[in-house]
């Protein structure tokens, strides 16, 4: 898993990026706004490309273990981007993603299995503790979604992982009042910003999937 494959891997997550901001448009249809492409289309392009290359760069993993963890993170891609969209994270791609990371656990060789159900423990701990602190609490569907971040990333990655997507939705949420785009009490969906945590813990934990891929002879 060379520089072609990070190249490779980084213009796929580009294009399911773009890909699905559209479907974001038009799906789930009960509150699809149906809005037009757009510069939003092509910024989760571009951060969904740079969030896909950096974890394929990183990964020292056996190739099956590389793919099951971009294979999750395509899903949390998708629902990033419904999140953004709709301020929903629609379970029919949620529950497949939780199911699949908690199969995932027994062969991880990234991961011991205790740390990674340990990280999904204290996420969902940390989170739901989080929440009662904040105006409106946090939502369900991030709940779930923090269980196969946790499971991901692991103990005592897990922390990373969430408190900078709680720090990266606090840095947004500031400049969208600042920019009186937002209120003291609108709502700003998590689930993006958690997905971004999940990424930088594992490409900043040199040793959690592995040595660098382009290190390989």
């Amino acid at each position: 898993m060379g520089t072609g494959f990070v190249v490779a891997v980084g213009i796929g997550f580009a294009v399911l990026g773009a890909a699905s901001e559209r479907l974001a448009s038009v799906w789930p249809p009960d509150e699809a706004q149906h809005r037009p492409a757009g510069p939003r289309t092509g910024i989760l392009a571009i951060l969904a490309g740079c969030a896909g290359a950096a974890v394929a760069w990183r990964a020292g993993l056996p190739w099956w273990a590389s793919a099951v963890y971009l294979a999750l993170l395509a899903a949390m891609v998708v629902l990033a981007a419904t999140d953004l969209e709709q301020r929903r994270l629609p379970h029919v791609v949620l529950y497949p993603l939780v199911a699949g990371s908690l199969l995932f656990v027994p062969f991880n060789p990234a991961l011991d299995p205790p740390n990674a159900l340990i990280g999904a423990g204290v996420a969902v701990a940390f989170l739901g503790v989080t929440g009662l602190f904040i105006a409106g609490g946090v939502a369900a569907g991030d709940l779930y979604l923090v269980v196969p971040i946790g499971l991901l990333s692991g103990w005592p990655d897990v922390f990373t992982a969430v408190f900078t997507g709680a720090l990266l939705s606090a840095l947004a949420g500031i400049g969208l009042i600042v920019t009186r785009r937002a209120g003291l009490h609108s709502y700003i969906p998590f689930g993006p910003f958690l997905v971004a945590g999940l990424v930088i813990a594992l490409t900043a934990d040199p040793g959690l999937l592995g040595a660098v891929a382009g290190t390989h002879a």
